[in-house]
């Protein structure tokens, strides 16, 4: 067996004018188009339907299933799964598809599963993400880019993860809700509404306890929204002094900066949902 040099690090440039390397022990389906520098490590399979991007590593043991998209410079760990048929009763074996950008680190034991007709027939996973050990992303989600899941986290189908999102460990999503961009969801919380953007939200079920200043403020959001975002969640979760209300006295203040505008109609759009949940339009229909 020929050695298999050690990966680079996700992000890296994709060698150029190396060739795919693959493992004596790999399997690698007659139709799967491998692109310069991917490397496939011992034990992998990789079926006849993916699409692997320049300088994306697969260690050992990986399991790549069904129509597979995988962009340039990711890194994917052993016991991964992407591209399982989907948890879905209704599924008839139709076909669908796993998309995944470029420069994303899917650690160990990860399963992301194929979309279903109820949608698009697509999961997709953006840009730049990091998903830790033994978290699953369900049929239909969409993750947008610079999103962080932590270990064991679970996504229900059809979940919707805004960009610059993160959610610690332990976390289970109910299917159709959706994660606000810049939005924190602490450890063991059981997501059962949407959460909405900035916000920190923890508990059983999540409920929004403050805005993400720590991450806002890494963002270099300015103090201004900073303190916009804050009054908005006194307003809207402490004072309750409903949406209207919250945003005429935010009007009078001088505070509908982006951030908040951006913050009361996530929540318009999840108040006329259904248990909490915008995208439950969707599923009815």
């Amino acid at each position: 067996m020929k050695a298999i040099p050690p990966p680079p690090d996700a992000g890296s440039p994709p060698p150029e004018g190396v060739p795919p390397q693959v493992a004596a022990s790999a399997v690698v389906e007659p139709g799967a188009r491998l692109a310069a520098g991917v490397r496939v490590g011992p034990l992998c399979v990789v079926s006849s339907g993916a699409e692997i991007g320049a300088g994306t590593v697969l260690e050992s043991g990986v399991t790549i299933m069904g129509d597979v998209r995988i962009g340039a410079r990711n890194r994917i760990f052993p016991g991964a799964v992407i591209g399982g048929d989907p948890q879905d009763v209704s599924y008839q074996g139709s076909r669908t598809r796993v998309e995944i950008g470029d420069d994303n680190v899917i650690r160990e034991g990860v399963t992301i599963n194929r979309g279903t007709e109820k949608e698009q027939g697509v999961t997709v996973v953006g840009d730049r993400n990091f998903l830790m050990a033994c978290c699953h992303v369900a049929h239909d989600c969409r993750i947008g880019d610079q999103v962080i899941i932590a270990n064991g986290t679970l996504l229900g189908g059809h979940v919707r993860v805004h960009s610059h999102a993160s959610l610690s460990g332990g976390v289970a999503v109910h299917h159709w809700a959706t994660i606000g961009g810049w939005a924190f969801v602490a450890g063991l919380s059981r997501v059962l509404h949407d959460v909405p953007p900035f916000m920190l939200s923890e508990g059983s079920p999540a409920r929004p306890r403050c805005i993400n200043v720590v991450a806002l403020k890494r963002g270099g959001f300015p103090s201004e929204s900073l303190a916009a975002l804050a009054e908005a969640h006194r307003l809207f979760y402490r004072a309750r002094v409903g949406l209207d209300a919250a945003r005429e006295i935010l009007r009078s203040q001088q505070m509908l900066v982006a951030e908040v505008e951006e913050l009361l109609g996530f929540l318009s759009r999840q108040q006329e949902g259904r248990h909490g949940r915008a995208r439950e339009r969707r599923r009815a229909a």
